[in-house]
């Protein structure tokens, strides 16, 4: 499997990360999993922050790479787009954690880049 089609897992692992590290060394009571999290302050808060976006923004890129991929876009260019996206939305969740906040908007512009990319492609316009 190419791995444009594994990186729709990896963005799918990212909330993931981010909700493992808001949750890291607070109190948490698996009867009321979003009360920390809606508790949370500094960094934690952010890295909840980091999750709900990183949520949001997953249903487009796997639509776009799905159907770049059914539509015959070539290979090496998917691989390189998921390869951008993913590092993309890795800094963007970094940057959410160090509250570097122009950065992290310039990766979320990147990788909202790459779904449009990602669809124009699939409709053979670039």
């Amino acid at each position: 499997m190419p791995f444009a089609l594994w990186s729709i897992l990896l963005a799918s692992v990212l909330p993931l990360l981010w909700t493992a590290l808001a949750k890291a060394g607070a109190p948490y009571d698996n009867h009321q999993p979003r009360v920390v999290l809606a508790a949370a302050t500094g960094w934690r808060q952010r890295a909840n922050w980091a999750q709900q976006n990183a949520w949001e923004a997953f249903p487009s890129y796997a639509a776009a790479m799905l159907l770049a991929w059914m539509m015959k876009v070539p290979a090496a260019r998917l691989d390189v787009l998921a390869v951008v996206y993913v590092l993309l939305r890795l800094g963007h969740g970094l940057c959410y954690l160090s509250d570097q906040a122009t950065l992290r908007s310039l990766c979320w512009l990147g990788g909202y880049a790459v779904v449009v990319l990602l669809f124009v492609s699939a409709g053979g316009l670039f």
